[in-house]
């Protein structure tokens, strides 16, 4: 018996041909056959319950036989909820103004040429991610109202998951009358048929990577196609000397455990130590009894101990750790100026943020924080296409060319020139 090799190269050749074929296509699309695409994959989704909790249900089983952490099995689970929010953040990606056309400069040289920079799609954009299988549809929504085609490929643990939501992006393509091939999902999960997805720069114009850390480093050091990417989301919450006790409580509370396995979840506490003498026992003592495992430097084990908060000792390597997990490295200051080099040091400049009553403090912190996103008195939880009001987002961005923090419609685009003449030549 013979088994039959798989030519990845000319399957992923292949994807992308057609994704070009049809990102071309899309390009001259009015915004209302788009919406029409969008509005039917919301109906199909919610028409689609049982069918896609079984789907489901096949990777929550494979995920369980594997071991997979609480964390990361909840990013796999796809709810009542969750499939609702789903429908959803379609509908509000369809609602959103169409940025492809908008009109961002117009110059009028003295040569009198009439010159418009307006925005225009990026083209075909590949998703590589893991675990969550919502981004199957974010993405694909994302891509299709900004007028790109877009090539998804998604973890093995959410295979099945994956496969069936693309298969309704697919239906809701060819009822609409838009190429099918703008959303395409791998079908593999086998390796071998990343690396040759990464390198096909005449194809694809951009990748963007969502996963852990291992996945993105893969993804930058292979890829010659440019990469929109954050690494970590190592982020951090400081408590000032000036913070209201009880806000620093309920921000720290749901920084940490409203989600622990996402991007956006604080891993790091930082407290000046005029708030920790105070205030730091009670505030741990919450946490501790939300489920954390705290870990602390010296000065906070000690205070720790010393009211009887259970407590582990903190190594150099937790402050620049992604726990995704109900884990909490605990670390005192002696003043702002010193949790600023704290964070930009082991930050990821993901999300970063100050509780404070102090205007002063505040700002400098806003300014001298070098993170995509910085936060006074609020949640870091709010890094996200939603709740900035985005619609759904494809991404968190740390980069600092083209796109930085979440990546919504107008991310998804780049700009050219039209230039209106009138018989004019250059002398």
């Amino acid at each position: 018996m013979t088994v039959e090799t798989v030519d990845f190269t000319a399957l992923t050749r292949e994807l992308g041909d057609r994704a070009r074929g049809a990102a071309l296509a899309l390009a001259t699309r009015p915004t209302a056959d788009r919406n029409r695409v969008l509005s039917d994959l919301a109906d199909r989704i919610e028409g689609s319950r049982a069918a896609i909790g079984e789907a489901n249900a096949k990777d929550l089983e494979s995920a369980r036989s594997a071991g997979l952490s609480g964390a990361l099995f909840d990013r796999l689970r796809l709810t009542d909820e969750r499939i609702t929010a789903m429908a959803e953040g379609v509908r509000q990606v369809a609602a959103l103004p169409d940025p492809v056309g908008e009109e961002l400069e117009r110059l009028q040289p003295p040569s009198g040429i009439d010159i418009r920079k307006v925005r225009v799609p990026l083209g075909v954009v590949a998703i590589i991610y893991e675990s969550r299988p919502n981004v199957t549809i974010d993405c694909a929504a994302l891509c299709l109202k900004s007028g790109n085609a877009s090539i998804l490929r998604g973890g093995k643990e959410a295979f099945h998951s994956n496969t069936f939501l693309a298969g309704l992006v697919t239906a809701s393509l060819e009822a609409t009358g838009l190429p099918p091939a703008a959303v395409q999902l791998v079908p593999t999960t086998d390796r071998a048929a990343l690396q040759p997805l990464l390198r096909m720069d005449d194809r694809i114009h951009c990748i963007i990577p969502r996963g852990g850390k291992g996945l993105i480093r893969t993804v930058v050091e292979n890829a010659t196609v440019p990469v929109l990417k954050h690494d970590e989301g190592v982020c951090n919450l400081y408590l000032d000397s000036a913070a209201d006790p009880e806000m620093a409580t309920a921000i720290a509370l749901n920084a940490k455990t409203q989600r622990p396995g996402v991007c956006n979840a604080i891993e790091n506490l930082v407290v000046h130590e005029d708030f920790a003498a105070d205030h730091l026992p009670a505030l741990a003592r919450a946490l501790h009894e939300a489920g954390v495992v705290l870990r602390a430097d010296e000065a906070a084990h000690a205070l720790l101990v010393t009211h009887g908060v259970p407590v582990e000792v903190a190594d150099h390597d937790d402050w620049s750790t992604e726990y995704l997990d109900l884990v909490l490295a605990v670390r005192t200051v002696s003043s702002p100026e010193e949790a600023v080099r704290f964070i930009n040091e082991y930050g990821s400049q993901h999300s970063d943020a100050i509780v404070t009553a102090d205007e002063t403090t505040a700002r400098h912190f806003l300014a001298a924080v070098d993170s995509a996103t910085v936060y006074w008195n609020a949640s870091t939880r709010f890094t996200d296409g939603f709740a900035f009001g985005l619609g759904a987002e494809i991404g968190i961005s740390t980069d600092r060319l083209h796109a930085r923090g979440p990546m919504g419609l107008r991310e998804l685009c780049t700009y050219k020139y039209e230039i209106l003449g009138h018989g004019e030549v250059r002398a």
